[in-house]
This record gives C-alpha cells, structure tokens and sequence, in this order.
C-alpha cells in the first residue's frame, strides 16, 4: 500500500500527478486525510480523501505500506498536526520509504528526520532542511529517501516514484504511454 497524505491546502499537482501514474503502473494508492471527507487543496480544487489518517494501523504499517507521499504546498504546516507528524515519524522509525515535494522537506528537516540525508526542498527553504545535505535538483533520490522541488517538477518527481516502486520498465511504459516529452 502507498499513502499520499492531503492537508489542507495542498499543492494539487504534487498530489495528483504521483497519484495518476502509480495507478497507471498498477501500484495500490490510498489518499489519506485528516478526516472522513474532501480536503481542499490550495488552488481550491476538493479531492475526497480514500480514507481518514485514524483508519491508518501505525502498529501494522511496516507490513503493508511500500511509501509515503507528501506533497507540499502553503498547507504544509498542517503536515505539523500531531496524528500527521506521528505517520511521518512511524514511516521513517520503520525505514518505509518516503517521498516528498515542495515545502514537505522543509517539516521533515525541522522534524529532525533529514539528519545525514541528501535532499532538496522549494527554492527559499533550504535553511530548514536541518541536518540535511541539501542538493540543488529538480529530484533527490538518497535510498529510500526521494525529495523534490516543487510544481514543476511533479512529472520527474512521479516518475522517480514510479521506478523506485514499480521499476524502470514499468515506469518507462507508462511515461511512453501518456506521451511524455522525452526528458
């Protein structure tokens, strides 16, 4: 199972994009929110979450969950809510990889969970990447680690998803597929 979190205010496309190509490449994607019902997003779009944060088992997660996904946008201080943060931190106690856009990398890093890590985060935020080795690309992939930009980078920052998940082949045929620019 992969969980994408949405918190109110979410960047959509960080959430969709990612979303959209591993259901593409067959991989079993749940949406989590913090309750039963739509989360906004921060251009105003509702996506109705597939589950609530309280359906999540964290005693079982690390035998059922292949990732956790979060994207950023101006909603990322929600991901500080305290049953949001304990995911986050439960998902890396258990070594469950995790993948991360935007503004995310910055709550991770002041979390403490960068510490050692390669990461890069939105352009402006890279002081709060504590303890991490920031690196400026559109994505950063330090073992089961994989960080991202921003917006613009959720095709790239899906598709490394997307190989690290479903391998390079599947992955290749799904980019080849939805007519993707060569990159």
């Amino acid at each position: 199972m992969v969980y994408l979190l949405l918190v109110e205010g979410f960047e959509e496309i960080e959430a969709v994009y990612p979303l959209d190509v591993l259901r593409r490449c067959g991989a079993e994607v749940k949406t989590v929110g913090g309750s039963d019902g739509f989360v906004t997003g921060s251009h105003g779009i509702k996506i109705e979450a597939d589950i609530c944060i309280d359906e999540i088992n964290f005693d079982d997660l690390g035998n059922n969950t292949q990732m956790l996904i979060i994207p950023g946008g101006p909603g990322r201080v929600h991901l500080k809510e305290e049953r949001v943060m304990s995911l986050i931190k439960r998902c890396f106690e258990l070594d469950i990889p995790v993948a991360a856009i935007c503004g995310a990398p910055e709550i991770l890093g002041e979390a403490g969970l960068l510490e050692g890590r390669k990461a890069t985060c939105f352009p402006g935020l890279e002081s709060k990447l504590k303890g991490a080795d920031f690196v400026d690309g559109s994505v950063v992939i330090d073992g089961n680690l994989i960080t991202s930009k921003g917006a613009g980078c959720s095709e790239a920052f899906s598709f490394a998803i997307a190989e690290f998940l479903c391998g390079k082949e599947k992955a290749a045929d799904i980019f080849k597929k939805m007519v993707c620019p060569k990159k």
